[in-house]
């Protein structure tokens, strides 16, 4: 870690751009955040990062060493963001040389995914871990592998891309624009379209029936599931047998030491993780039973994602 003190970690989401200056233990020493689509164009929202993050860095008095980026589509090869669908702005963003050019400082930037794992590894809960795999089960399903101590990249810079593997053929239409991908299935609306497919059995009690159903999401179905409710139940065992399909064939290409998951639907905990747990003893290899555990995200939700893009920055 060298001489670094102090970095700023960004994490560019659809609906907001939060910024933290981060010392390196990790204790966020202050945050600002705007919304994202607030800018009209590119080159306005690039000038709104520069202002955030040097009028960060002046009120904390304290002198950056580097910038790291986590944001949708983020080519950490290339430095740019490709075609992110969930910003405002189409085509190639060359964000990194941008802002190196603003700031005088190195950036370094990534896919969201894979900054919440190296975050996991510098800071988190794979702290001395050289290999392991980051789940993020959210919206949708984000994933970045950590092989050697090294986040893995590929040829193009998006290896790594777990949540689109295909799990059924011609299934689920996925945010993707393919069928049948993990992100369908194991994400927080995922579990949510399973629950729907139950409950359209009108003979199936449920005390689900009672909630509208533009309401249900997965905490509402982790709370019938912890009354006992048999459909939620079910809906998280089926979702737990997918996900443990899509673990115990990546065990296969990389052996990790830990499956790290984090994001909405991984707060079910138990409800998820027990089944999860009996599915994946179902389908491992012999060679591979007990060589890796299945982990909660170390790091606080709150900060999560800056701390994962700060970590970029340092090493």
């Amino acid at each position: 870690m060298g001489t670094i003190t102090n970095v700023a970690g960004i994490d560019i989401g659809g609906t907001n751009t939060v910024c933290g200056i981060i010392d390196v233990s990790g204790k966020v020493v202050g945050k600002a955040q705007f919304k994202t689509a607030s800018l009209a164009s590119y080159p306005k929202y690039a000038s709104k990062l520069t202002e955030t993050v040097k009028n960060l860095a002046g009120k904390h008095s304290v002198e950056l060493k580097g910038v790291g980026i986590g944001a949708p589509n983020a080519n950490y090869y290339t430095g740019n963001i490709e075609t992110a669908a969930n910003l405002p702005w189409k085509g190639t963003l060359r964000l990194k040389d941008d802002m190196e050019n603003n700031l005088g400082i190195p950036v370094t930037i990534t896919n969201d995914a894979n900054a919440a794992a190296h975050g996991e590894l510098i800071f988190g809960a794979a702290r001395g871990m050289k290999n392991f795999i980051m789940l993020t089960l959210g919206t949708g399903v984000g994933s970045g592998i950590v092989i050697d101590g090294r986040v893995l990249y590929g040829h193009t810079g998006f290896a790594g891309e777990l949540g689109h593997v295909i799990m059924v053929e011609n299934g689920r239409i996925c945010g993707c624009g393919r069928k049948g991908c993990l992100e369908a299935y194991a994400s927080a609306t995922g579990i949510v379209k399973t629950a729907m497919e139950f409950l359209e059995d009108g003979s199936n009690p449920s005390s689900l029936r009672s909630v509208q159903a533009e309401k249900l999401n997965s905490y509402i179905l982790s709370q019938h599931a912890e009354s006992g409710d048999p459909i939620a139940l079910k809906t998280f065992d089926v979702t737990a047998r997918m996900l443990a399909i899509a673990i115990t064939n990546s065990v296969l290409f990389s052996s990790p030491e830990a499956i790290i998951l984090s994001g909405g639907l991984a707060r079910a905990g138990t409800l998820l993780t027990d089944p999860l747990a009996e599915h994946i003893d179902d389908f491992i290899m012999p060679v591979f039973r007990g060589s890796f555990q299945v982990l909660h995200t170390a790091l606080p939700e709150s900060d999560a994602a800056i701390l994962g893009a700060a970590s970029l920055a340092i090493g």
